[in-house]
């Protein structure tokens, strides 16, 4: 079985899908689409900015999601028997599985980016990455702090990113190297995604998710929240609602999906970080990119 997944925020580079918009009618007029529903030219941005403008988080989340969408749309054989997203990502996903319409995901995750955005500004708050801890023991150091730090993105296993308030997440990474970590590394991000501080983004999400239109999809999606292939647009609508403050279990969902049937995991998007990810859960597994 083929499994399609997405790639979320930091996959972005200066130049990307400019191959898209020259080769293909249906990805320039989709670029173009794009740059009518956000109000400002994000072409100019993906195709000539620097790496400082497409670093701001309202440009990075649509400049991947369109990249990914495109990606999708102009392939050829594009038949997905399972899709799933990386936090951002999920958001592609469900455009490429045609329970969300193009123009609808791109508005939400302008929505959502410009969100989170303002709740980074409302409350300095960071990342970092954790590097050869067993999940359940970065899970307890994090408990043990006294203050807002939780595990965020299980990426693969001895890989996982921890996010909360500054100073709870300096604690936590002094407690993971004294706990054996190889690495405890602060990420260069605006703030605390997927953690209890993306409350107030999450609530402003929320409202623009009830009035979109989720439809039935023509596959299954495996989601952040639970790892799980879910098929109603209802459910499905309620998990995104959910992802802003809830973890990433992208290995649980690699897993899953593995166990499901999933034979090759093919990335659609900027970058190839999905790629290693899955090879890292599982050595046997099969990857590519789209082509």
């Amino acid at each position: 079985m083929k499994a399609y997944v997405f790639p979320g925020q930091g996959s972005q580079f200066v130049g990307m899908g400019k191959d898209l918009y020259d080769q293909y009618d249906l990805a320039k007029e989709m670029f173009e689409r794009a740059n009518d529903i956000l109000g400002f030219k994000i072409t100019d941005i993906l195709f000539n900015g620097t790496d400082e403008e497409l670093k701001q988080t309202k440009v990075t989340q649509p400049a991947i999601f369109l990249h990914s969408v495109i990606q999708a749309a102009v392939a050829q054989d594009f038949a997905p028997e399972m899709v799933a997203g990386h936090s951002l990502g999920e958001f592609s996903a469900l455009v490429a599985n045609k329970v969300l319409a193009f123009e609808d995901a791109l508005k939400l995750v302008s929505k959502r980016a410009l969100a989170m955005q303002a709740a980074c500004e409302e409350q300095p708050s960071t990342m970092a990455a954790i590097l050869g801890l067993d999940d359940e023991k970065v899970e307890q150091i994090c408990a043990e702090v006294d203050e807002v730090v939780v595990a965020a993105n299980y990426n693969c296993p001895g890989q996982l990113v921890i996010s909360g308030s500054i100073k709870g997440v300096e604690e936590a990474c002094e407690r993971m190297k004294a706990a054996g970590a190889k690495r405890a590394l602060l990420l260069p991000v605006g703030g605390a995604f997927h953690s209890p501080l993306m409350k107030s983004a999450e609530a402003e999400l929320e409202q623009a998710i009830r009035e979109t239109e989720f439809k039935q999809g023509i596959c299954p999606v495996y989601q952040n929240v639970d790892a799980m292939q879910h098929t109603d647009p209802q459910e499905i609508q309620q998990n995104l609602i959910k992802q802003l403050t809830a973890p990433v279990r992208w290995t649980q969902s690699v897993q899953q999906m593995i166990a499901d049937g999933a034979t090759l995991f093919v990335e659609c998007g900027p970058g190839k970080v999905l790629q290693g990810l899955v090879k890292k859960i599982d050595k046997n597994a099969e990857v590519s990119q789209v082509g």
